[in-house]
């Protein structure tokens, strides 16, 4: 171990950094969910969830990535390991987890599993997952069916409803693994029975690889054979020679079958082909028949078949090894192999979590970094490929080539991407992925600092410099949150190595962030007077129209306060990186002073857009309001108090005067504005008036705008929840707002959980609930006010409450209110349960925390995707101590 290394996984982290070992080599790059994804859509209406369903997972071949349960696949997704399960009641073998479709679900689409990501170091040198597996007959019929006639308004149907889990009649599966090097891996799957009889159950370990040769004449075409009694042979062209070591002799013998992953082309399309295809294993076991496998032990997909008959409340543990290099004694030492890395586990985050005292907290911390680092994936997609189509494949319909992402033909990617929730949000999202930066920053900032670079490199960014948004529709528009993502993991980097910072990384986004921020000004401000537009820009439902549709009647444009504040937002980050670039490059100090004068232009703008005398601030409900402008010289308000009003205060930066006294030229910039555009530099706070250690502020908000905001903010009849802050004003929960216009009236009314509308999908809600992103982005805010204006400028927090504090205090009680979703209460229950008092109080489900897509504005229960510890993976660093 280097001598600066403090624990071993810090030494693997220096050591795949440094090129040394690729740790990293292998993970947890499996897909939940590959089948229902654009990715995989060759439909002519581009009807994904229905072209390749859950139905079909089983028995046909992907073409752009796999998917498993509880598994691993190299970088490259060549070679895959996962787990699959049968209780000798089920319709099929569990090999991946299931959930209702977009269309099936009353809430959108939605896992119906339990699983939760228990741990994970960052190079996965040790990772492990629990699986909670019906004894019963799992209900994948009863669930769509229960969940057809629910209403939005209604609750989801979840597994738990259906009786399944009652008697405790389940088994824990935990599935561990660990890293003897970077090429050597053991697989430990070890299940409980937590019912009260007797239960048998199959367990299945599958090896496979992708398939990468159906589509192409004459690709090399990989083999996985039985290589002796307890070991399976796996040759790839590429990846090289690898073994997967099992003893013959567990769970009372295992039995190697094989088969091809390929497509069931006589079960789906009625056609008569020998197989043994992707579905024989599923097709012995299940289906009962003997002759499904192959005949000879050889294949492209392989399993290794154990039945276990379990007594009430024991367990049984399996033991595999996947290694390029045989060990000695393979199995024998595995389990040396897990006790060290587990204890190394320990120690990192012992390392990691110094400061962090309540054992709680550093339990949620590490099951949200868990999370995070689960949910990498391989994600492959080639757009030009995709619309011409395979040359072994019939050609694409006609139709795609009007259709979706057509004009993204550059994209062209194949990488292990952060995801917001591998089973419901199997790709990318722009905006998601910059949040996501910040929490893996704190384990693994190359890593971070890589996905920050990917989404600005050629196949990625768009020629004309906008960001994909997601595969659903790569031209929708998200907030512009890139340059705040890079510039805050450049500081936490920074801190971390303890020098100067990793600049050709600040410097390489910055480059490419040029281009970002030019589109956005040529493509988002409809009128050219520095106001912006933007669509939905990831608010879905906010407001009173759908924000998403191209057009509106009459040509009306709704300019937009929080696409206004978030490009002052972007004018600010990319200012504060030129300034940090200008320390090592003195030419900076001209970009820096660029984005400080268009920070300048839209302040003004935001305050008189177009020279109408009319702004997007309402003085008299002291408020930021979206404005509706008619094309005709008229402009309506529309007075609905959302975050988008709370934005505006997201555009803040605080210069330190040190640094001024670095870069010369940019505070002569400063000093010149300050005496020849008086009129601009009275529009933003008092930045030529020195705060706390002479620094200076740049925001949009002067000090009785902010304290206007905050007000609201921090008032619990409106902003301010038990558990947050809250994305519309709970004012409107009896009375909603109206907007009356062309003879019809528009109600938006408080839904604090999920959705009532079909706007933008439906199957999330911001119209109440608690948004994990966006809080953040408020903390954050409020810590660089505080940052200028010292304790002595005080707030009351709550409002009405009598108890006065600083800023900092404010935004520290956000923050409390934000882990006390799931932290436990005076009863040992955890709010993000919600209305299911079994989860929150069994011992069996309590500790394993969920981490949503978003949270109940009134309760703080679990909303939308489960498993979204992407953003949602924040708290993560919410709860980590500011150095």
């Amino acid at each position: 171990m280097p001598p600066t290394a403090p624990t071993p996984e810090h030494a693997r982290l220096a050591d795949a950094d440094a090129g040394t070992a690729n740790w990293r080599r292998w993970g947890p790059y499996l897909a939940e969910r590959q089948w229902g994804t654009v990715r995989e859509d060759y439909s002519p209406d581009g009807k994904a969830w229905a072209y390749l369903p859950h139905d079909h997972a089983r028995s046909r071949a992907y073409r752009w990535g796999e998917d498993g349960l509880a598994g691993i696949s190299d970088h490259h997704q060549r070679l895959c390991l996962a787990l699959a399960l049968w209780n000798e009641r089920d319709p099929i073998l569990k090999e991946r987890l299931y959930g209702l479709t977009g269309d099936e679900g009353n809430h959108g689409e939605d896992v119906k599993e339990y699983y939760y990501y228990l741990d994970s170091t960052p190079t996965h040198s040790y990772m492990r997952i629990l699986y909670k597996y019906p004894q019963a007959a799992f209900p994948y019929q009863r669930l769509i069916d229960e969940n057809a006639p629910w209403k939005k308004q209604e609750p989801e149907f979840e597994l738990i409803d259906s009786g399944v889990l009652d008697d405790d009649r389940y088994f824990d599966v935990f599935v561990e693994y660990a890293k003897a090097d970077s090429k050597d891996t053991v697989m430990s799957v070890t299940v409980v029975n937590r019912g009260p009889d007797a239960a048998a159950v199959h367990v299945l370990p599958q090896l496979w690889f992708r398939n990468r040769w159906t589509w192409k004449h004459d690709a090399p075409r990989p083999r996985l054979t039985l290589a002796g009694d307890g070991a399976i042979a796996a040759d790839h062209d590429t990846l090289g020679a690898y073994t997967l070591f099992f003893d013959p002799g567990a769970g009372g013998g295992a039995t190697p079958l094989f088969c091809e992953n390929e497509t069931n082309v006589n079960r789906l399309y009625g056609l008569s082909a020998p197989g043994p295809f992707k579905d024989a294993i599923n097709d012995w076991l299940v289906g009962g028949d003997p002759a499904a496998v192959a005949a000879t032990p050889a294949g492209t997909k392989a399993a290794i078949h154990h039945r276990l008959v379990i007594p009430p409340g024991g367990e049984h543990r399996l033991v595999f090894r996947l290694a390029q290099t045989a060990p000695a004694d393979p199995l024998g030492a595995a389990p040396a192999v897990l006790e060290a890395r587990r204890q190394e586990a320990d120690r990192y985050y012992d390392h990691l979590q110094t400061g962090i005292a309540d054992p709680d907290h550093r339990l949620i911390q590490r099951q949200a970094l868990a999370g995070m680092l689960w949910t990498k994936q391989f994600y492959y997609f080639d757009i030009p490929l995709w619309l011409q189509g395979d040359e072994t494949q019939p050609p694409p319909p006609p139709q795609r080539r009007h259709g979706r992402n057509r004009d993204w033909d550059h994209v062209n990617c194949a990488d292990i991407l952060s995801m917001p929730d591998k089973w419901e949000y199997p790709w990318f999202a722009a905006w998601d992925s910059a949040f996501h930066c910040l929490p893996l920053a704190l384990v693994d900032a190359e890593f971070a600092k890589q996905q920050l670079v990917l989404f600005c490199r050629e196949w990625y960014m768009h020629p004309n410099g906008q960001l994909p948004a997601y595969e659903w529709a790569f031209g929708d528009v998200n907030p512009p949150v890139h340059a705040w993502a890079t510039w805050r993991v450049f500081k936490i980097d920074q801190k971390q190595r303890g020098d100067a910072g990793d600049i050709a990384f600040l410097e390489r986004v910055f480059h490419k962030l040029l281009l970002n921020f030019t589109w956005w000004v040529n493509r988002k401000d409809d009128g050219g007077n520095n106001i912006f537009q933007g669509g939905f820009l990831g608010l879905d439902n906010i407001g009173v129209f759908d924000r998403s549709h191209p057009g509106l009647p009459d040509g009306a444009v709704i300019n937009q306060a929080d696409g206004t504040a978030w490009m002052a937002m972007f004018s600010l980050n990319m200012m504060r990186i030129a300034l940090e670039l200008s320390l090592t490059n003195p030419i900076y100090q001209d970009i820096a002073t660029k984005f400080f004068e268009h920070f300048l232009e839209i302040a003004h703008a935001i305050a008189d857009f177009g020279r109408t005398g009319t702004g997007l601030w309402d003085e008299a409900d002291q408020f930021y309001y979206d404005m509706l402008d008619t094309g005709h010289g008229h402009v309506m308000p529309m007075k609905l108090r959302s975050m988008v009003g709370l934005i505006p205060l997201f555009a803040v930066e605080v210069l330190e005067p040190d640094l001024l006294a670095r870069v010369p030229d940019f505070h002569r910039r400063l000093d010149w504005f300050l005496s020849n555009r008086p009129h601009l530099a009275a529009l933003v706070s008092h930045w030529q008036e020195p705060g706390q250690g002479s620094r200076m502020l740049l925001s949009l908000l002067r000090g009785h705008r902010m304290k206007a905001l905050l007000r609201r903010l921090l008032d619990e009849g409106q902003f301010l929840s038990d558990y947050g802050v809250r994305a519309l004003s709970a004012e409107y929960r009896h009375e909603p707002y109206r907007f009356h216009w062309h003879g019809h009236t528009i109600e938006v009314g408080y839904q604090p959980a999920e959705s009532d509308s079909y706007m933008f999908g439906g199957n999330s809600n911001w119209r109440g609930p608690i948004w994990m992103p966006v809080n953040f982005l408020l903390i954050e805010s409020l810590q660089r006010f505080h940052h200028y204006y010292g304790d002595e400028f005080r707030i009351e927090t709550p409002t009405g409450s009598g108890q006065v504090g600083s800023i900092l205090d404010a935004s520290e009680e956000i923050t409390r209110r934000l882990v006390r979703i799931f932290a436990k209460d005076g009863d040992g229950r955890r709010p993000v349960y919600g209305q299911y008092p079994r989860l929150a109080a069994d011992p069996a489900f309590r500790d394993h925390i969920p981490f949503f897509e978003y949270f109940h504005g009134d309760t703080g229960r679990g909303v939308g995707a489960s498993h979204q510890t992407g953003w949602t993976g924040l708290i993560a660093k919410l709860l980590h101590p500011r150095r």
